[in-house]
């Protein structure tokens, strides 16, 4: 799907799988259970160690050894970085194999360089385990505040007399909470402000409580709907609904429940979840 100006590649449902994709950036945030897609990335960004978002983690590492492509870097909350390392040691012996991988702790306050004026800032997402989101800024330049209102003419000749007639600053352009409580809104302005926010949304109606949602550290839509005038991004994309809702009622709670000029942003994610679902209940049966 492409909003806001951003291609996404993604697959989300709760307790089964989470792997948000970036082609253009060469990146995924969480791992799922790595599917096909996403042995491509070179760079994963993990919100936190719950095995729907990091259960693939080793075989994204093992099959791009497979295929012969550049090592992996997975960034990762800096709490989970020596675990992370201790399993891959793991895996490496019980596969007989050395499949390279580079891991880098990370947390908020840091700032990941991402190449082609791409920054990636994690912060916190209140959640029943520790977990992170991440914000993706992108460096622009505009014409410097106390220009603006001047004629072009007089623009260019400071610019011909050698001043400096622009500045750099930064854009929120993504955000990704990860498994998060609603309070992520208030706390991070990224995610308020982001041009495409990527947020979960697991429970949609009363077949869970909101007392029973925030227990287990995720989104309700009543908290959402309560917040609804925080949000200012271009976009929305919802992830991560429980493996109890059909497609077709998670569109017809969204088309009912949100205010029409939220609904306007708001694209709920489907793809993929068909199948994932039939399959987790076939297990289960």
């Amino acid at each position: 799907m492409r909003l806001a100006g951003h291609t996404v590649h993604a697959v989300s449902i709760g307790g089964i799988e989470t792997c948000v994709e970036l082609p253009d950036l060469d990146l995924a945030f969480d791992i799922g259970r790595c599917p096909h897609s996403a042995i491509r990335r070179q760079r994963v960004m993990l919100t936190h160690t719950h095995m729907d978002h990091a259960g693939g983690i080793a075989y994204h590492a093992a099959t791009r050894d497979l295929y012969k492509i550049k090592a992996p870097t997975w960034y990762v909350p800096r709490e989970n970085e020596a675990d992370l390392r201790a399993l891959i040691e793991v895996w490496r012996r019980l596969d007989r194999s050395d499949f390279p991988v580079q891991i880098v702790g990370v947390g908020p306050g840091d700032r990941v360089d991402l190449g082609r004026g791409w920054v990636a800032s994690p912060f916190r997402s209140p959640h029943r385990v520790m977990c992170q989101g991440y914000a993706l800024s992108r460096q622009r330049t505009r014409l410097r505040a106390d220009l603006q209102g001047l004629g072009e003419e007089m623009i260019r000749a400071r610019r011909l007399a050698g001043e400096a007639v622009s500045e750099t600053h930064e854009v929120v352009e993504f955000a990704f909470t990860g498994d998060t409580l609603p309070e992520v809104i208030e706390r991070e302005e990224a995610v308020r402000t982001a041009r495409l926010l990527v947020i979960e949304c697991t429970f949609l109606d009363s077949r869970v409580p909101v007392a029973k949602a925030r227990e287990s550290g995720h989104v309700h839509l009543d908290e959402l709907l309560d917040r609804a005038e925080l949000l200012q991004n271009e976009a929305i994309l919802l992830t991560h609904f429980s493996a109890r809702y059909q497609e077709r009622e998670i569109v017809e709670i969204l088309d009912r429940r949100l205010p029409a000029p939220l609904r306007q942003r708001v694209t709920p994610l489907l793809a993929g979840r068909r199948e994932l679902v039939e399959a987790a209940r076939v297990g289960k049966d």
